[in-house]
């Protein structure tokens, strides 16, 4: 019966962070596992390739700005209040 169907599970990707079902290679960026396994851009045109890497690019910057701040100690907290 279609009372019972349900949404399919997602998991945000690995390396681009867009959702995707698990086990299953990234449709947006062609990884699975930290791997490349297809080459997504090569499919595209010259247009939408220099757009997608663009869109890599930024979303790589994103992330590494996350892992380069620094939790605060506990003086830095109290300045801050």
């Amino acid at each position: 019966m279609h009372l019972f169907i349900k949404e399919p599970s997602l998991i945000p990707c690995s390396k681009c962070g867009a959702l995707k079902k698990p086990h299953i290679v990234c449709s947006s960026c062609g990884y699975y596992n930290k791997k490349e396994v297809i080459n997504v851009l090569e499919k595209l045109d010259k247009k939408d390739r220099k757009k997608k890497e663009k869109e890599m690019v930024e979303k790589e910057k994103k992330e590494v700005g996350k892992l380069e701040k620094k939790p605060m100690s506990w003086k830095e907290m109290s300045k801050k209040q």
